[in-house]
């Protein structure tokens, strides 16, 4: 059983090797990537060793169970472990998305519901927050605008992990954020106490390694510079430091104008538009080869609303994997763990059934 893991022995040895040859650290993207499959590998290889042991245990209890009592109470025991262990051994054997190990940036938009939505996406924005703290993920919002009463319109932030395993990966948990939030619950604004239904999207993006990576050619981009404002158009500067970027070849637009300087609003435009190509080229990758899967969990139609949030039932839903709990509180706070757990579980169960077999 599991054979195709000698090959991945083989590779893990190799990957050793060259983590110890000094010169692969001299090339930083490329050490990262070797790091990265290492790590992948380790978990892999852990598991097996883990699942091996237990199937020779079992080998030896049943080959000693007519001699000695004692092991044949072991086996029912025995068989419970092998079955889990090959459980976890062949989920790890799944192939992984390469992108998994990435940072991400997420934006997070107002959509229908005026006022209400911008708070509650000040809400999810929070939510987010403390969920990479939990996590010892780091973030910098890098473009925002806000709405009155504390609300937000839109926002742009970069969220960093701390791990170079992509089961660990920014990207390979929130991938799946990406669409629809819908929020039930009685606004500020309302008087009568009466409960409105409001969304807000969001936009998962992995970020880009190195500006290398994706190739955006001068001729191919359009800027334009103005000045910038804060809420509800009065000026905050008095020069033309907001950057407008427009990648011709795929119509996406960035606009920057956080910073005071030009050169740093481009900056971080640069930044984004980046993270948006390396997706857009992905899921075009994708959906080429055929990997675009019916029910996918991590769907590329933003329109698609994915989760609920009802405050009076202080219940949170997601409406791709049916997973539903009366915790929402806690989950505003951080705990979303649950949640996104859902979301990896029904995917690999998808991969799995495609695959079939992976022994």
């Amino acid at each position: 059983m599991f054979e195709s893991v000698l090959t991945l022995l083989a590779e893990h040895d190799d990957l050793q090797s060259q983590l110890a040859d000094p010169e692969l650290h001299a090339n930083p993207a490329r050490s990262k990537k070797v790091n990265r499959r290492y790590a992948e590998l380790s978990r892999i290889i852990a598991a097996y060793h883990e699942w091996k042991e237990v199937d020779d245990n079992l080998e030896a209890a049943r080959e000693l169970a007519d001699e000695d009592a004692a092991f044949a109470e072991e086996i029912p025991d025995l068989v419970e472990q092998l079955d889990a262990t090959a459980e976890k051994l062949r989920r790890l054997l799944i192939p992984r998305d390469e992108l998994d190990a990435r940072d991400v940036i997420m934006e997070i938009k107002m959509g229908e519901g005026g006022a209400e939505s911008a708070l509650f996406a000040a809400d999810l924005l929070r939510m987010y927050l403390h969920y990479a703290e939990s996590n010892r993920w780091k973030t910098e919002i890098i473009e925002q605008t806000s709405s009155d009463l504390g609300g937000i319109k839109d926002i742009q932030l970069a969220i960093k992990g701390n791990s170079s395993d992509p089961a660990e990966g920014v990207w390979a948990h929130l991938k799946y954020e990406g669409g629809v939030h819908r929020v039930q619950r009685v606004p500020a604004t309302e008087s009568q106490g009466r409960i409105h239904t409001s969304a807000a999207g969001v936009l998962v993006f992995p970020e880009v390694d190195e500006p290398e990576e994706v190739e955006l050619h001068p001729n191919d981009l359009k800027i334009d510079v103005y000045r910038s404002s804060g809420p509800g158009g009065q000026s905050v500067n008095t020069t033309d430091s907001a950057v407008r970027i427009t990648h011709l070849p795929t119509g996406i637009v960035v606009a920057m104008q956080n910073e005071k300087s030009q050169l740093q609003n481009k900056e971080a435009g640069m930044r984004v538009l980046r993270a948006r190509v390396l997706a857009r080229q992905q899921e075009e990758i994708d959906a080429a080869a055929s990997l675009v899967r019916k029910g996918q969990i991590r769907t590329m139609d933003r329109s698609e609303r994915i989760r609920t949030y009802n405050f009076p039932e202080n219940r949170i839903a997601d409406h791709r994997t049916g997973y539903k709990a009366y915790n929402l509180d806690a989950v505003m706070n951080g705990a979303l763990g649950p949640v996104i757990d859902s979301c990896i579980h029904a995917d690999e169960e998808t991969r799995l059934a495609e695959l079939g077999d992976p022994e």
